[in-house]
């Protein structure tokens, strides 16, 4: 039996992965279509009234492959798969098949859609220049705007979503998606406001600003002076490194000397992970440490700290933001 609904704004009618059980028709009102990105939404679609939604659902019982919301007070009315059902068993048999072919056809083409924009998205969307870029408009207006606080400088999603779209002309879901990242990274936090809007906090303004500038300088280096990028590895690797290196003693040309004997027998131990001798090589190839020294049957790997330790850091968060951002 089709029965009325009505949704306060902001209210679900059915989110993402619930069970499929009605097929709703728009009354009055607006719903949005969503899909959940981290710790925001996205809007693929309004539906107006006299529109259906969720009817893909009678013919294979998926669960929602989409969040629906309402955008302002609204009305549908709900029409139950266990009624519906009883319906289409009177239509002939080859009417149900090309109804049911149909559907499949429509949610197959929707996947493939999605496939290839994820694998597209990685070049098309974020590009070490987009990301940089991103990254620096979210300084700024949390540098010229912020409310400094206790844990570090906060503004409200409304301002930075206005400067991003108004001012810088970007995609403000694209901002929002670096924004999730930094959040997942530990350099950002968001709470919810209660009014639409969200309270976001830098955490780390000072290191960002160091991030934008190091990458922005290597980035738009001539190739030949540019040192090549680290892998995620390598970033471990170096790290290591580091680690052992703070533990000896700085010699008079400024450098640490990391015994690779000591780094292998002690690395599981210090990091949960084993790094051999051999690991070292391509950080040696690429210049991010000296080359290797022997010292009767010690084999050591001098590293200037004030050069590697940063290295260590913005590469790793390079590394992290492309995996992130895919």
């Amino acid at each position: 039996m089709a029965e009325a609904k009505k949704l306060a704004k902001d209210n679900y009618l059915f989110r993402e992965g619930d069970a499929a059980d009605a097929m709703y028709i728009i009354k009055s009102g607006l719903l949005a279509v969503t899909k959940t990105k981290g710790q925001s939404e996205v809007t693929l679609a309004e539906i107006n009234p006299g529109s259906m939604v969720g009817e893909m659902g009678l013919f294979d019982n998926k669960p929602r492959s989409a969040n629906v919301k309402a955008i302002k007070e609204t009305e549908v009315i709900a029409l139950p798969y266990d009624s519906l059902n009883k319906q289409l068993d009177q239509l002939p048999v080859w009417v149900r098949a090309i109804l049911k072919n149909l559907n499949e056809t429509i949610r197959e083409s929707n996947k493939k859609l999605k496939q290839l924009e994820t694998a597209n998205s990685d070049q098309e969307r974020f590009p070490p220049h987009v990301i940089n870029k991103f990254i620096s408009i979210f300084n700024f207006v949390c540098n010229k705007y912020g409310k400094p606080e206790a844990t570090g400088v906060s503004i409200s999603s409304g301002l930075l979503r206005n400067y991003t779209i108004q001012i810088f002309q970007e995609a403000t879901n694209k901002m929002q998606s670096v924004v999730d990242a930094l959040t997942e990274l530990g350099y950002v936090t968001q709470e919810d406001r209660g009014d639409g809007f969200q309270k976001i906090t830098n955490l780390k303004p000072a290191e960002l600003f160091s991030f934008v500038d190091w990458y922005n300088d290597w980035l738009f280096k001539q190739e030949k002076d540019r040192k090549e990028p680290l892998t995620e590895q390598e970033c471990k690797v170096l790290g290591a490194l580091i680690l052992f290196a703070k533990k000896v003693e700085t010699d008079r040309k400024g450098l640490n000397k990391v015994d690779l004997n000591v780094l292998q027998n002690e690395s599981m131990k210090e990091i949960g992970s084993l790094i051999k001798p051999d690991d070292v090589n391509g950080l040696i190839e690429k210049k991010y440490v000296g080359e290797k020294i022997m010292d009767g049957t010690t084999v050591l790997v001098p590293v200037e700290l004030p050069f590697a330790e940063p290295q260590a850091t913005n590469w790793a968060m390079v590394n992290n933001l492309k995996k992130k951002l895919r």
